[in-house]
């Protein structure tokens, strides 16, 4: 359930470092499915820590959008541009805190069982959002899986990458080094693509626990990382339980919102857009699935989601801060970087993929 409450900046930020990893450790030689299933075994539910994000896309730097009006596709454009600096604290599936450091305030989003803040020290502001408790009961032992859905971690990115692992990604291990003071092996994911946008990811992994420190995303012709986002500093105890207690300051604009039961009990997208294995119908160029109106083509790293109109946020057309990005094209505008294309046409529809915008207008045309 908390993954109902992600700002949509730190979400669009999932599916991508210039933190850089300390010199090279000596750890026994391990295999990559080795790693991935140290990945998969990690235990990990309780952290605290500082990352940091570096974004090199190719767009301008944004100013930073107040979440007191709540998530966002303004503010996860901010996510995408400069550095940020910020606090993470989980305490299982259901307790988690964001602290965002911008130049001249904070940020905060926190989560704790069915209630989430979001609040701007800037113009102090806050949004309280409640969920009904939903019909289905909440697992007695948390999965690593629900703490890296709850905010954006290294974990979370990491887990969107490897789950999309198919015959279209070499997976390699680059080698040993350290982050945020503890030795981790580099797991290397190289496209086998000639059309995609991205060169390679590097996932860092702990050697003693098997949670993901560190990626780092490369593009295509760009020397340094296009996208990274990586601890500095990292306590795997158990946080204190005040933090995931929240008290607007005095004098604090409130908004309240609540999640219908309806919104959470309404049947959910499928959490992979791709199946892992290729010949589950996306084994040629041709094919296509869908899910919800949303479709998706090609395969692999090749892949482009199509939404059909009125079904993207209104803040992709109407926001004077995300205007600054879209450039006209024919039919519509378009937002490019050095690792993500989108493609918003007049009629409303809107295409999405880790590929070149010729390839989106293609798809686009195709339909």
């Amino acid at each position: 359930m908390p993954a109902l409450l992600i700002p949509l900046a730190l979400a669009i930020a999932v599916v991508f470092g210039s933190v850089q990893a300390g010199a090279s450790v000596s750890l026994p030689p391990k295999s990559p499915e080795e790693i991935l299933a140290m990945v998969a075994r990690t235990q990990v539910r309780a952290l605290s820590g500082t990352v940091e994000q570096n974004a090199g896309l190719g767009l301008p730097e944004l100013p930073a959008s107040s979440p007191g009006t709540g998530p966002d596709a303004a503010s996860a454009l901010e996510f995408l541009t400069g550095s940020h600096t910020a606090r993470i604290y989980v305490d299982g599936p259901l307790k988690a805190r964001l602290q965002i450091l911008d130049r001249m305030a904070e940020r905060d989003i926190v989560i704790n069982g069915q209630d989430a803040w979001f609040y701007n020290s800037k113009d102090n502001s806050a949004t309280h959002l409640s969920v009904p408790t939903p019909d289905l009961p909440i697992p007695d032992e948390p999965t690593p899986k629900a703490d890296s859905q709850a905010i954006p971690t290294p974990e979370a990115m990491a887990a969107r990458f490897l789950a999309a692992v198919d015959a279209t990604t070499e997976v390699t291990v680059a080698g040993t080094s350290s982050v945020a003071g503890r030795s981790v092996y580099s797991l290397v994911l190289n496209p086998r693509s000639s059309v995609t946008l991205v060169d390679s990811v590097s996932i860092d992994v702990d050697s003693e626990t098997g949670l993901p420190l560190a990626v780092e995303v490369r593009a295509k012709d760009q020397a340094e990382p296009a996208y990274s986002l990586a601890y500095t500093q990292l306590d795997l105890t158990r946080p204190d339980p005040a933090l995931f207690d929240f008290t607007p300051p005095q004098g604090a604009t409130v908004t309240e919102k609540t999640v219908t039961e309806k919104t959470i009990t309404k049947k959910p997208l499928p959490e992979k857009a791709l199946p892992a294995d290729p010949a589950e119908g996306h084994g040629s160029p041709g094919q296509v699935a869908r899910n919800h109106g949303v479709t998706v083509s090609g395969k692999g790293w090749d892949s482009v989601v199509a939404m059909p109109a009125g079904s993207a946020p209104t803040e992709l057309t109407s926001n004077p801060q995300l205007s600054q990005a879209l450039q006209p094209v024919s039919g519509g505008r378009a937002l490019t970087t050095s690792l993500l294309s989108i493609l918003i046409l007049d009629d409303g529809r809107v295409y999405a993929g880790m590929v070149p915008l010729e390839r989106l207008q293609s798809a686009a045309a195709a339909q």
